[in-house]
């Protein structure tokens, strides 16, 4: 029962987690659609069919939808078709393109600003808890028990989503002697030299300290909000640069060999992915998990394939070099195809999703 009422926990999270993600994506083009005067006729919370009409404001609806997968705006002639002079078709190339980019830019800009709040006043340091010690390591002859926790190493800290801990620090160190601040069980810390043993001890398998330990979130680090708007803003052109990375990869593999299993994770995944943060991680990962998720939206739409974002803005920009001679009816297939295609898609990673494990409890 209990992993039926944690899967139930996941699933709710993750479409909490998506429906967010896509509204503010959506308020993106709602906001500079409104702004350069195009008409918009709906903007809704989760897909049809409506559940309820939230209210208006005299030309646009608010609704909440039934199906919770994310969110849409309804703009007026955005698939052409439309002599309205607020229709988005009639708009310049360059509103257009504006506007198809500014949900991009808002899930870029949400990722910014949950890496820096994370970055300024939630990141925690990444101590190493110790499991056990070696009999005969060096750990054991500075008298390191279970239970303690080491919170540096020669003075250095290590920030939780640096990708370092002080595990690593002492592997990398192996052979030098350094100084642990150690805290007891009893609260009471101490400087504690040691020699750490030999990269041949570690290439044995032996570990630098001689320990298992695990990471545990320490003090909260202290940032000033120059330096958290800086980091914020490296953190997320990192994370969009891993996810042009992962995409590359896709790419590389499908060419290679259509039939393995893709080095990414498609809706399954992902919730998976959040049902693992929210029981095993500190809450704070789960934000990160959030922010990453918001840049990987980002990145994902301005993709030149219809109907994205990306593929929109080629679409407008074809129309505008053949001065609209492409039909109506003609874009309209293309983003149901390029629709098509996109849930193939989905379904063919969630099925490798599934395969590797499925959704956990």
């Amino acid at each position: 029962m209990s992993g039926i009422l944690n899967s139930g926990i996941t699933l709710v999270l993750f479409l909490a987690i998506l429906v967010g993600l896509v509204v503010a994506h959506e308020f993106g083009h709602f906001l500079v659609a409104r702004l350069s005067g195009v008409r918009v006729h709906e903007f809704g919370i989760g897909f049809p069919p409506r559940a309820a009409r939230l209210g208006s404001d005299g030309e646009t609806e608010y609704t909440l939808n039934w199906l919770p997968i994310g969110g849409f705006v309804r703009l007026e002639g955005e698939d052409g078709g439309s002599d309205d002079p607020r229709s988005f078709g009639r708009k310049s190339l360059g509103v257009r393109v504006v506007i198809l980019l500014a949900g991009v830019v808002m899930n870029i800009l949400l990722a910014f600003v949950i890496f820096t709040v994370i970055a300024a006043a939630l990141e925690p340091n990444a101590d190493a808890q110790v499991d056990s010690v070696t009999a005969g390591s060096p750990a054991a002859s500075i008298g390191l028990r279970a239970g303690d926790v080491i919170t540096a190493v020669d003075g250095h800290s290590f920030p939780y989503f640096d990708g370092s801990a002080p595990t690593s620090y002492t592997l990398a160190h192996a052979g030098d002697r350094v100084t642990l601040t150690v805290r007891h069980a009893d609260g009471v810390s101490q400087q504690l030299p040691v020699t750490l043993q030999d990269q041949a001890a570690v290439n044995a398998g032996r570990g630098a300290l001689g320990i298992t330990a695990r990471i545990v979130p320490g003090a909260i680090v202290q940032r000033s909000l120059v330096a958290a708007v800086q980091l914020g803003a490296d953190r997320t052109v990192q994370a969009c640069g891993l996810i042009v990375g992962a995409l590359g990869q896709l790419v590389t593999s499908i060419a290679n060999n259509p039939g393995a299993a893709p080095p990414v994770s498609g809706p399954i995944g992902i919730a998976e992915a959040v049902g693992t943060v929210r029981t095993q991680a500190p809450p704070v990962v789960l934000l990160w998990l959030i922010a990453l998720l918001s840049a990987n939206l980002a990145v994902v739409n301005v993709l030149p394939f219809p109907p994205l974002d990306g593929g929109r803005i080629v679409v407008s920009i074809l129309q505008s070099a053949t001065r609209n001679r492409i039909s109506t009816s003609i874009e309209r297939a293309t983003y149901f195809v390029g629709f098509v295609l996109l849930f193939g898609f989905l379904i063919w990673v969630s099925y490798f999703d599934i395969v590797r494990g499925g959704v956990g409890s």
